[in-house]
């Protein structure tokens, strides 16, 4: 039976496991986009091609299925960019579809072409950069091909974003559709890979440290470890500190958690360990520039160092280890403490542990103190936030440095930075597309200039019934650009300041709800009175312009 390439790429995407498509149509993706329409996939019009990348974004990291955007050739295309860079960066599974001109006009100025000939723009070389693999389907003879690679890409233990385009005329052409039985579309089979000595060795280790730390990355979360880290360091009571996207690993109410370590965090763990530590095991963290303090070499110049991670190339990136064990993050923990046996550390070596972290929690040394003032309720906000929603609650989060050091993520919660290429405007749609897989009670955290750039996606929300709670913080200006201009700029303020739409007013417009919250008293009432699980809400909080954290970020 003979099928069109456009129905083909349809039932391509079914075999997946894709159920949702975020996107806009145009017409030289009208063919996929009418093949969808007998289909169960859900299509889901954002209002920009950047909100439907990043709602893809947000659906993989809430279900950790393969996500799905697609968009038109030439512009439409274009507009991704940043949420395909996003997805890159992530290393998520995002398959992007997008149309392209009739391959016979290619070279000829074709509207909205992207072919690369003739002038026009090379979307192929426009993408190298940001997605794991992409192609421009110009013939039929090697789709299977080019499937079987982009599904191979997609189910990797370390995935990516593919971009496939589909010249206007390639989606008309027809195929056998027992090509479909040519492309593989689950998951291969992995062996397990544990160095069982290395694993032993980090044993031997562990029980000769007086002072181990654990510090946990995002690949921890994908490598299901939280219960085993938890187990581990219960049994010898080691402290445990993450990257700001492992935040959640362990509960952070734990005595042994010692929080976010990173350049915008509050310094416990960084002084713990630079002060303490003679064992650091690194699990599934990258130690970029936040989390390493821009690759400060204090971390690991005194204890031994074993990392563990599976993407061979995170290995020793950064840092010397001791050693480095390049497998499956859960299965190595679950041998180490096999190898451990039970042999628990005695009480007063865990009260003592305790005691050293309680003192550097509430330690007023200015070097560690980010917020001096000026943030009573952000903080108040967040700690109310753990209270109220202590599980199920997911969290998007653009700022980034008010939840690193005020929100307690309990490891029943999860809680989603804007990490990837830390683009603002990411909250709003990913907190949407996170929504299309969940019917968790959902926040988006973001700053008053992210939320310029992405508000008109709340529509995408009210037409899709998405219940939605949207934190503002309004301080009219770009934070984070105020602030380094103060620091290091003699306070010479350009293009950071701007003024705000009245939020009550636009809610309004929207048709959704409104909360402004100026007291702690504010703060009670909107956790007390307002439906946070099934309606959706602007809450409006105002901060001074001039209050800034002290951290530096100067290069």
């Amino acid at each position: 039976m003979k099928i069109t390439v456009s129905e083909l790429i349809v039932r391509y995407m079914e075999r997946l496991g894709v159920e949702y498509i975020f996107g806009m149509p145009g017409a030289h993706i009208l063919p996929v986009y009418d093949k969808l329409y007998d289909s169960g996939i859900q299509t889901v019009l954002a209002k920009h091609e950047q909100g439907a990348s990043f709602m893809a974004c947000g659906y993989n990291r809430a279900s950790g299925k393969i996500a799905a955007c697609i968009a038109t050739a030439g512009p439409g295309a274009t507009n991704l960019v940043t949420g395909v860079a996003n997805a890159y960066a992530d290393k998520q599974p995002v398959l992007v579809i997008t149309g392209e001109t009739s391959t016979h006009i290619f070279g000829k100025g074709g509207l909205q072409e992207s072919s690369g000939e003739g002038g026009s723009i090379d979307q192929t070389s426009l993408f190298k950069g940001i997605t794991r693999y992409n192609k421009i389907i110009e013939r039929t003879d090697y789709l299977a091909q080019v499937l079987n690679q982009t599904t191979q890409t997609l189910l990797s233990d370390n995935p990516g974003p593919v971009l496939l385009s589909f010249p206007f005329n390639i989606q008309h052409e027809t195929v056998d559709a027992e090509l479909l039985n040519q492309i593989k579309t689950d998951r291969s089979r992995h062996a397990t890979c544990i160095q069982t000595e290395a694993a032993r060795e980090l044993s031997k280790l562990i029980l000769n440290a007086k002072h181990p730390v654990m510090i946990a990355g995002h690949g921890c979360i994908r490598s299901d470890a939280q219960g085993v880290i938890s187990q581990l360091s219960e049994l010898r009571a080691i402290p445990v500190t993450t990257s700001l996207k492992g935040k959640g690993v362990i509960d952070e109410d734990s005595p042994l958690a010692l929080g976010s370590l990173g350049v915008t965090s509050s310094g416990c763990a960084y002084q713990y360990i630079t002060d303490k530590a003679d064992l650091l095991i690194l699990l599934g963290a990258s130690f970029n520039e936040r989390t390493s303090y821009m690759w400060d070499r204090s971390i690991t110049e005194r204890p031994k160092v074993v990392q563990i991670d599976n993407d061979y190339r995170q290995l020793e990136k950064v840092y010397s280890a001791d050693i480095a064990i390049h497998g499956d993050i859960a299965d190595t923990l679950y041998s180490v403490v096999d190898y451990l046996d039970d042999q628990a550390v005695g009480h007063e070596h865990r009260e003592a542990t305790i005691t050293a972290i309680n003192t550097l929690k509430h330690s007023t040394n200015s070097d560690y103190a980010l917020f001096h003032s000026g943030f009573a309720l952000i903080e108040t906000f967040f700690k109310k936030l753990a209270h109220y929603f202590p599980k199920d609650t997911v969290v998007f989060d653009d700022n980034i440095i008010f939840a690193q050091n005020f929100f307690e993520v309990s490891s029943e919660n999860r809680f989603y930075p804007n990490s990837g290429v830390s683009s603002l405007g990411h909250a709003i749609p990913a907190a949407i597309g996170s929504r299309f897989s969940n019917k968790k009670t959902t926040f988006a955290i973001l700053g008053d200039g992210g939320f310029q750039m992405c508000c008109m996606e709340i529509m995408t929300a009210v037409n899709y019934r998405i219940p939605l709670n949207v934190v503002v913080f309004n301080n009219q200006t770009m934070g984070l650009i105020r602030k380094n201009q103060h620091q290091h700029y003699q306070q010479r303020y350009i293009s950071c300041d701007f003024t705000n739409p009245d939020f009550e007013q636009l809610a309004s417009s929207f048709g959704v709800n409104y909360a402004r919250i100026d007291s702690e008293q504010d703060i009670d009432r909107l956790f007390d009175d307002n439906d946070l699980t099934s309606a959706i809400t602007i809450i409006e909080i105002g901060i001074d312009k001039d209050a800034f954290p002290n951290y530096s970020s100067k290069r």
